[in-house]
C-alpha cells in the first residue's frame, strides 16, 4: 500500500548564534498610587430610547407608501404581462385549429 512520506525540513545553511540570554531585572515599587475611584452604575436600560418627531415619522410613512406603490405596480405589470402571454397564446391555438380543420377538409 502507499505510505505517506513525512516532508523532511531543509538544515540551515548559514552560521547560527544562539539568542542572547537576557537577564532578568529586579521591580522596585513607586509610591503608592491610590486606588481607581469606582464608576458609576450603569442604568437599568442601557438600550437607548427611539424618539419620532413629526419629520420622521412624515418621513417613514412617506417611505413607506413608495414601497407599497413600486411592489404593487411591479406585480401588476406582471399580472398584465401573464394575461396577454395567454391571451396570445390562446389565439394561436384557435388559428391553428381553424388551419388544421382546413387542411383536413381540403380546402
Amino acid at each position: 500500500m502507499l505510505r505517506p512520506k513525512p516532508p523532511t525540513m531543509p538544515q540551515p545553511t548559514g552560521h547560527l548564534t544562539p539568542p542572547a540570554v537576557v537577564e532578568p531585572t529586579t521591580i522596585t515599587p513607586a509610591a503608592s498610587v491610590p486606588p481607581p475611584a469606582p464608576l458609576a452604575p450603569a442604568p437599568a436600560s442601557t438600550r437607548p430610547t427611539v424618539q419620532l418627531t413629526p419629520g420622521t415619522a412624515l418621513a417613514l410613512v412617506g417611505g413607506g407608501t413608495a414601497v407599497v406603490l413600486v411592489v404593487g405596480a411591479v406585480l401588476v405589470s406582471l399580472l398584465l404581462a401573464v394575461a396577454v402571454t395567454g391571451v396570445s397564446i390562446a389565439v394561436v391555438a384557435v388559428v391553428l385549429r381553424l388551419l388544421v380543420n382546413d387542411l383536413r377538409k381540403g380546402r
